[in-house]
């Protein structure tokens, strides 16, 4: 079993991998393999809303300029995730949302597959990005992994993080509780129970 664990900040060893570094050896310790994925430095284009990926079948993004279509390759091929975002302006970094809305849009659907949102602050903002990160799972039936605390770190600097005690034994205890979960998937599935049957959406609005 795999976990995908996305750096979604333009700083390859910062804080926000950091964390996801905490987590990735958690997993590793209770036998699941992880990689950490760094969207990179590149510009992140926001999705344009052409459909192209919907008609083409392949879940790949037309726009192949940065990474999005590397990580969606990776984490259909993973059984959890786990994204990482630093915190702008009490949000996920602009980056990371153009790049999930088009992970989201394109690579879709990721249904069953555990995940898991983790941010990291100098101070503030922290749950509203939290909060932002797990609407994209929580739309894609993806069960959502949780911890003893809020997903979040605070530190401005990789060494600053590692002394936010609590913060790190909440990466900790993630990464246990995500490789728990899959495990426990993978039980199920030995014994017959299989991942509940996805229905077609079904899109309304309110004009009448």
């Amino acid at each position: 079993m795999k976990v995908l664990l996305i750096n979604g900040s333009p700083k390859k060893e910062g804080c926000t991998y950091t964390a996801l570094k905490v987590v990735a050896d958690e997993l590793e310790k209770n036998g699941i393999e992880a990689e950490i994925f760094h969207v990179g430095s590149k510009a992140i284009k926001g999705c344009m809303g052409c459909g192209t990926c919907a008609k083409m079948g392949n879940h790949q993004c037309v726009v192949t300029e940065d990474s999005v279509n590397e990580a969606i390759v990776k984490l259909r091929e993973s059984d959890g995730l786990v994204v990482g975002s630093p915190v702008h302006y009490a949000a996920a970094s602009g980056d990371v949302t153009a790049f999930m809305d088009r992970v989201f849009y394109a690579g879709s659907p990721y249904a069953h597959k555990p995940a898991a949102a983790v941010v990291s602050c100098r101070r503030g903002g922290a749950s509203a990005a939290f909060d932002q990160l797990n609407k994209y799972f929580t739309i894609a039936q993806m069960p959502i992994v949780s911890s003893n605390y809020w997903n979040m770190v605070h530190g401005n600097k990789p060494e600053e993080v590692l002394q936010d005690e609590e913060g790190v034994q909440t990466m900790r205890v993630l990464g246990r509780n995500m490789a728990w979960l899959l495990k426990c998937i993978e039980a199920g599935k030995n014994a017959g129970v299989d991942a509940p049957e996805l229905e077609a959406k079904i899109k309304t609005n309110y004009i009448r």
